[in-house]
């Protein structure tokens, strides 16, 4: 299972003691809790600007929302043709938009770019009926292909959907890894460069499951976002009654800077993988490795060899030839060297690896 997923890692130590600590007494349910009091402030403090936070359990859960809410019918949303929302999410944001509508697009890089959105927004007619207005740009931060959005592209994407009066909208699954990996503050990556509305991920980085939509309360499109996602968030069964686990949660990730610091050790790891894969003959980097996934073209030689010190692995769904690589929070540098000493012909000494 080693590098697979940044989803089969456990919860960080700090994360499961604040769930420790809510566990310790009762508390009011349904979000009236003193934990869920404290998120809007804490994010309000790590972002610099005042933030409407809405707690969710999981990530699919956060972008359906988020995009219901800035695509109500007929309207539709840009995304990537690539991206989770538009690809692995079982339709979900056009499940919750209640007939809302994916348009998906093609970019280098796992990316969308200022010129084709800018294409795409410009050809649209008003009048004409028979196509769903574009309400909503989505983008990926980290993309899916492992790379990052600069703080210019993300400004660049901003202006365009500006001056469409359309809602830009930051799928941060990775978003932790992303601005951890720019080394910026979440506020330079999020609103400062134009986002609206953010799917914050905090599962992939340490949680166990908590995530969260951020309303900015600057974008000129915070009143209409936010005023029916709290009864949105209730029909999709995201208000917990035991809301304050999946808060504290959240607050952990927040104080003392964990969410960077877990983020900067993953991408430290996935560095390090991609150095050492790199120096391998045949092997081929797809895509730089800016956060913490690692994608990859491995000759057969490396695959056996992988395999023979017990680290089979498999391709991309859509591309069997493309392997990727994820690293966590609590991957370990002794892990990474015995993948590649294992991936060079040498043996492994007991890693559990898939």
């Amino acid at each position: 299972m080693l590098f697979r997923s940044d989803n089969i890692t456990g919860v960080c130590p700090e994360v499961m003691a604040a769930i420790q600590a809510a566990n310790e007494g009762d508390a009011a349910a349904y979000g009236t809790d003193e934990y869920t009091a404290r998120l809007g402030p804490a994010f309000s403090a790590c972002f610099e600007t005042e933030v409407i936070a809405h707690p969710v359990a999981t990530g699919i859960a956060a972008n359906a929302l988020a995009l219901a809410t800035a695509m109500p019918p007929p309207a539709a949303c840009l995304c990537h043709d690539h991206a989770h929302v538009f690809g692995t999410e079982c339709g979900a944001p056009e499940f919750f938009a209640g007939g809302g509508k994916l348009i998906g697009l093609s970019g280098r890089h796992g990316k969308l770019w200022p010129e084709d959105v800018a294409r795409v927004l410009a050809a649209q007619d008003p009048k004409r009926l028979q196509a769903p207005p574009i309400a909503v740009v989505s983008i990926t931060q980290g993309a899916e292909a492992g790379t990052v959005y600069s703080l210019d592209h993300i400004a660049e994407l901003s202006a365009i959907c500006r001056r469409h009066g359309v809602v830009l909208h930051m799928d941060g699954a990775r978003f932790s890894n992303a601005f951890a990996a720019l080394g910026c503050t979440p506020a330079e990556i999020s609103w400062r460069a134009g986002i609206d509305i953010l799917s914050y991920g905090a599962t992939k980085n340490g949680a166990m499951c908590a995530d969260a939509v951020l309303i900015f309360r600057n974008s000129p499109h915070a009143a209409s976002l936010d005023r029916w996602l709290g009864h949105r968030r209730l029909r999709a069964g995201q208000v917990f009654s035991k809301m304050r686990y999946i808060s504290a949660q959240l607050l952990a990730m927040l104080e003392g800077e964990l969410a960077r610091r877990n983020a900067l050790h993953a991408n430290a790891m996935a560095q390090r993988l991609s150095a050492g894969l790199r120096k391998l003959p045949g092997v081929v980097l797809v895509e730089a490795t800016d956060i913490n996934e690692v994608f990859v073209r491995l000759p057969d030689a490396v695959r056996d060899s992988l395999a023979r010190g017990g680290f089979p692995v498999t391709g991309r769904p859509a591309d069997p030839g493309l392997v990727r690589f994820v690293t966590g929070w609590n991957s370990r540098a002794t892990d990474v060297d015995a993948f590649l000493a294992a991936a060079s012909g040498g043996k492994a000494p007991g890693v559990a690896a898939g």
